[in-house]
């Protein structure tokens, strides 16, 4: 029970001091019922989620529908939304308090880890390897949810990849290419500061949206072996890739690549594809999950849009196929068991059965199923899934992989960069420092 106290407390601290990051089976998929819920009658599943707005709800919810029309049991699905930014908060601080509801997403990695060992998550592999999911998701994404051996969670909502949003019109207008190096970039970059255009629609109130950057220009400087020797001990958060992308952050932040006030402009709020669709910015590093945003904001827009992933550094023999994100997006893990657990594990089961790859398609969606690709007309979400075909590997988010006082503290001092509040190399020191506590402490 203390290890279970000690590792509650260490996420409750993180998240409510970070404050900001992301529910069935008769169908209630209800957005004004009681968000504070995490437990049912006997019959009833509670299922946290971040299905607040669509495209995300609209598949929440014919999941749901789907179970309830699909199977002969006394369980209920109540879905309980909660809006991405508070959404771990709330999460750590219902687990805190002795309580976690039946079912709930999560991001895998380092979070998820705890809150196995926490005792918040079941092992689900007799269910998982008796299903018909090992032969329809793809196998990184089971490695993703899968911890000491055993499978933890259901991935199920996308393969999310960071790469670069941008205005075709508008690069044809000042007769741009496509840049395939970071060096093509900042020439790109410096074309529209020149003609008083933000380069980059960045929100980074929440700190995630900001890391995209220093993540992709950390694995094109060095790879992955500085961050996997830094996780591991042998390495460093000070290793120069680290302050290479710090510098970078602070040299675009100057030459006014991103919009003012960059730190206090909200995500979730949809401030960064406000400035797209006003053309006041003409790219946006982001995840792949905007196919479907844009398109449901705006399907005339979306007709304007192209993606690329982020380039390469001339002359670096560092491989540029490595991909950040992660291949299932979203996890589903569960809190209850026998009869309970094998009803919700069903419910899960749903968003992979053709019937809703196809509807997740065609809302932009790109679910970690195999041959899917043949499923796809759509050509950015081709060219994303062409991207994550051809990557060596993909560095799963730093936030989600790293232990989370690792992750906050990467958070903190990636936001401080973007607001030229603390140097590269400060910077990397005091991440660097957080993870040798953890080490300290996990030894």
């Amino acid at each position: 029970m203390k290890t279970r106290t000690k590792k509650l407390l260490s996420l409750l601290l993180v998240t409510v001091m970070g404050a900001s990051l992301l529910v069935g089976c008769g169908g209630k998929s209800s957005d004004e019922g009681d968000t504070d819920k995490t437990t049912g009658g006997d019959n009833e599943i509670v299922f946290w989620n971040i299905g607040t707005e669509e495209v995300d709800k609209a598949i929440y919810d014919k999941a749901i529908e789907m179970f309830a029309e699909s199977t002969d049991t006394d369980y209920t699905i109540t879905s309980v939304p909660v809006q991405n930014d508070t959404y771990k908060e709330k999460l750590v601080i219902a687990m805190s308090s002795g309580e976690c509801p039946d079912m709930y997403i999560n991001w895998s990695g380092g979070p998820m880890n705890e809150y196995i060992e926490s005792g918040y998550a079941q092992p689900i592999t007799d269910l998982f390897n008796d299903s018909e999911l090992p032969d329809r998701l793809l196998d990184a994404s089971i490695a993703q949810a899968t911890y000491k051996d055993d499978i933890y969670a259901v991935p199920f909502m996308n393969v999310s990849l960071s790469g670069i949003f941008y205005n075709k019109e508008m690069f044809e207008k000042y007769d741009l290419e496509v840049p395939t190096t970071i060096e093509e970039l900042e020439a790109v970059s410096d074309t529209f500061v020149k003609n008083g255009i933000t380069p980059f629609a960045l929100a980074n109130a929440p700190k995630w949206t900001g890391s995209m950057y220093f993540m992709n220009l950390a694995a094109r400087k060095g790879g992955l072996e500085p961050f996997n020797a830094a996780v591991d001990g042998s390495g460093t958060f000070e290793d120069e890739c680290f302050i290479w992308a710090g510098d970078k952050i602070l040299e675009w932040e100057e030459k006014g690549y991103f919009p003012e006030g960059v730190n206090s402009l909200s995500e979730d709020d949809g401030q960064a594809r406000q400035m797209l669709y006003q053309e006041t910015a003409a790219m946006d590093l982001i995840g792949s999950w905007y196919t479907g945003l844009i398109q449901q904001d705006s399907p005339e827009f979306y007709e304007k849009i192209g993606w690329f992933p982020f380039p390469g550094l001339e002359g670096s023999d560092v491989d540029d196929s490595i991909m950040i994100g992660t291949i299932g997006d979203n996890f589903i893990s569960f809190n209850c068991k026998d009869d309970k657990l094998a009803a919700a594990f069903e419910c899960a089961t749903k968003f992979s059965e053709d019937e809703m790859v196809d509807f997740m398609v065609e809302s932009g969606k790109v679910p970690p199923v195999k041959g899917v690709e043949n499923k796809l007309t759509d050509p950015i979400t081709k060219s994303i899934m062409e991207a994550a075909n051809n990557a060596s590997s993909t560095q799963l988010w730093y936030d989600q992989y790293l232990p989370p006082a690792v992750a906050q503290a990467h958070l903190d001092t990636s936001q401080e960069l973007f607001g030229g509040t603390m140097t590269s190399k400060d910077a990397a020191k005091k991440f660097q420092e957080a993870m040798q506590e953890y080490l300290d402490e996990a030894n």
